[in-house]
């Protein structure tokens, strides 16, 4: 049992956070299971997500891994669920498609609020359409400036899936030093915020769920001022050109080879 976990969940909560984002690949649903019991919260003041592992054999039964996830969380339901990669099984459209069905039960069973994907790119998306009766809610991406994706939030946008970022933070965490450091720093300075706040809104601003970790109970606090202002549109914009000047992918690169920033 990792007691950290259950400390910064429980601390995240605290400081009103209400959504918390997981996966069964991470091992840690137990974990913020006994946080959430413990934080006193009602059911509906919390929107939970959590992700079927493609990295083992839960694809081929969603609802039963769903209900492993959930009884681990100690909860009836989740808000959000998603299939966390589209490289899984056989690796082709039908594999997707049959996954997506079962997806659909579980959202029909009221098991998941909402479903969704992640990681997947447009054909992936495309795959899934084909058969769909429950258009997917949401594709969570790893999204930042040094990875900004414009074809596959374009294709969200028209296909009316919103999109989530993970690790928004990464120029900062694992890119720097890079070309938006001064930048972003002058930012923050004028806001009388951090460079992570600044990032964090950069997200927001652009109609993308910024979804980030700490377990630093300050920078918790300190994350929720990014909802406290807004950047203008130049500020936005001088950002993402800027950025465009660097690309850095934490993620999938077995998948996605240095080169392909799609």
């Amino acid at each position: 049992m990792d007691q950290a976990c259950i400390d910064a969940t429980k601390i995240a909560i605290s400081q009103g956070y209400t959504h918390l984002d997981g996966a069964e690949v991470y091992k840690t649903e137990t974990e913020q299971g006994k946080a959430i019991a413990a934080s006193g919260k009602a059911r509906s003041d919390l929107f939970i997500t959590t992700k079927v592992s493609t990295a083992s054999d839960s694809t081929a039964d969603i609802p039963s891994a769903l209900k492993t996830s959930l009884k681990k969380l100690g909860l009836e339901y989740v808000d959000l669920y998603l299939i966390h990669s589209p490289w899984f099984g056989s690796d082709d459209a039908a594999t997707r498609q049959r996954a997506w069905a079962q997806m659909e039960e579980v959202h029909a069973a009221g098991l998941a609020k909402s479903i969704g994907l992640s990681n997947f790119l447009p054909e992936h998306i495309d795959e899934v359409l084909q058969t769909a009766k429950v258009k997917p809610a949401i594709n969570q991406i790893e999204f930042h400036a040094y990875l900004q994706r414009p074809e596959l939030l374009a294709y969200h946008k028209k296909a009316g899936i919103a999109t989530a970022a993970y690790s928004p933070l990464a120029p900062l965490l694992k890119g720097a030093p890079g070309p938006i450091d001064d930048y972003v720093a002058g930012l923050a300075k004028k806001y009388a915020v951090t460079s992570a706040e600044i990032l964090l809104r950069w997200c927001v601003d652009q109609d993308v769920v910024a979804i980030t970790t700490s377990s630093k109970e300050q920078r918790l606090s300190d994350y929720l001022r990014a909802m406290t202002f807004k950047l203008t549109p130049k500020e936005v914009k001088e950002i993402n050109e800027l950025g465009e000047g660097k690309h850095y992918r934490g993620y999938w690169t077995h998948k996605l080879p240095e080169g392909n920033w799609r």
